[in-house]
């Protein structure tokens, strides 16, 4: 049941986010668009209330429950940056606004914008650790809950993983190609007589 209510909140967050998207930048309905893009969390409350239930009526906790904590965290981590994301290039191909700013490709620059991407990441670990271990509190039986502490230690894996990948981008710079915005050119060395 978890399972199927997970995509199904997947499936509606994309739902909402067309629909929120459609009605402020196609039928020029922003209000409506706006209550619709705000709806969004709401999907993350039904499941958190359905896993809820779901333990109290007895489940036993199993990958399901540690699965919607994980999905809960990510949304959270990275639910607005999507939607804004997603909402900048609405504005630009239906709304008539510039096109949105990309990440910088090269140097420091980079390594900054993949240290907030890391950030959410992080976030969404740190939500989820704290969803699961008030699951562990909740079932109050430590021979149930192993798999509930075994989805803590996937949700600081992933966010170890990507940290370290955000880490490569300031210890090795990609450095722009020459005659690029932003890159550097080598200094001429002076010569002595």
């Amino acid at each position: 049941m978890i399972v199927a209510l997970i995509a199904a909140c997947e499936i509606g967050f994309w739902v909402l986010l067309a629909a929120g998207l459609a009605f402020r930048y196609l039928l020029r309905m922003p209000r409506t668009g706006l209550a619709l893009l705000l709806c969004e969390p709401l999907l993350e409350v039904v499941l958190l209330v359905a896993t809820a239930l779901d333990l109290k009526n007895g489940a036993d906790p199993n990958w399901t429950h540690g699965l919607a904590a994980l999905y809960i965290g990510y949304t959270v981590g990275h639910g607005h940056r999507t939607v804004k994301w997603l909402d900048g290039h609405a504005a630009h191909r239906f709304g008539g606004a510039p096109p949105p700013v990309g990440p910088p490709r090269y140097g420091l620059a980079r390594a900054r914008h993949e240290g907030k991407v890391w950030l959410g990441t992080l976030t969404g670990a740190v939500v989820a650790t704290v969803l699961l271990q008030l699951a562990i509190w909740y079932v109050d039986d430590p021979s149930r809950v192993t798999s509930l502490e075994s989805w803590r230690s996937v949700a600081w894996r992933a966010a170890g993983i990507h940290g370290l990948i955000a880490l490569s981008y300031r210890v090795w710079p990609r450095k722009a190609p020459a005659g690029e915005p932003g890159a550097v050119t080598p200094s001429k060395e002076r010569i002595r007589p």
